[in-house]
């Protein structure tokens, strides 16, 4: 294919009522002859195009482009960083965790409370590369182990222990997914009602306490069941805190 009809699939990418999807696929098709060419276009692309180019760089798995997405993670838009900042991830790239490490910092910095999906996705980012290791308490990991392999967290019936597990070793829990597995396929359900946020302004002794008392809460609604699993979302003092 030639240069120029590989331009005209990247401009193409922004378009997100239809021309994205095929244009994407295309692009994956060329594969690493197309990588340089999108690297390059990059910065004309809005924000649906750079999410539809993390993509393309995620199937290709080309590493040339690592410092395309580096960059990335200085974008005006959430979701293009923490998309750049998985990709990374996912792609191996390396060098890449002391990049992250100052978008985690900078996502911080800007008060994005850490329940919100970037710094959510970047702390996944850190942990998939070694870079972060979250604090998994004696209990919680016994109790995770009594679980099947491919269970989406842990029986439900042990979510009121892990709550407790997780606070009393000062780990703040953020929201709890629950999951249910039916004739081998796993979905996700609804839980409770509640709506709570934490005050991340508060000491982080507070914010352990605070968020045991909301997580007892959605575990006495929740449903449960030999074939429902929760999977709890937490953090420790470290991710709210990182050392510079």
């Amino acid at each position: 294919m030639t240069t120029h009809n590989i331009e005209r699939l990247i401009q193409q990418l922004d378009e997100s009522t239809g021309p994205s999807y095929d244009a994407r696929a295309e692009l994956i098709g060329i594969g690493c002859d197309a990588i340089p060419a999108i690297i390059d276009g990059l910065p004309s692309l809005g924000g649906f195009g750079q999410l539809t180019a993390i993509e393309v760089f995620e199937e290709v798995a080309d590493p040339r482009c690592g410092p395309a997405l580096i960059a990335l993670l200085r974008s005006d838009d959430s979701t293009v960083r923490e998309w750049a900042a998985m990709a990374l991830a996912s792609l191996e790239i390396d060098g890449a965790a002391e990049h992250l490490r100052r978008a985690y910092r900078a996502c911080l910095e800007r008060a994005t409370p850490p329940d919100w999906s970037e710094p959510g996705g970047i702390r996944w980012a850190l942990t998939e590369l070694g870079a972060r290791t979250p604090v998994v308490p004696p209990l919680t990991a016994r109790l995770r182990a009594t679980a099947a392999d491919d269970a989406p967290g842990w029986p439900s019936a042990h979510f009121t222990e892990i709550i407790n597990d997780l606070a009393d070793h000062a780990q703040v829990i953020l929201y709890s997914q629950l999951w249910q597995v039916d004739a081998g396929r796993t979905y996700g359900i609804s839980g409770t009602s509640l709506d709570w946020e934490l005050d991340w302004t508060a000491p982080w002794e507070h914010l352990v306490e605070e968020s045991r008392t909301w997580s007892l809460l959605e575990a006495s609604e929740a449903p449960a069941g030999d074939n429902i699993f929760v999977a709890p979302t937490w953090i420790d003092r470290t991710d709210l805190y990182p050392e510079r």
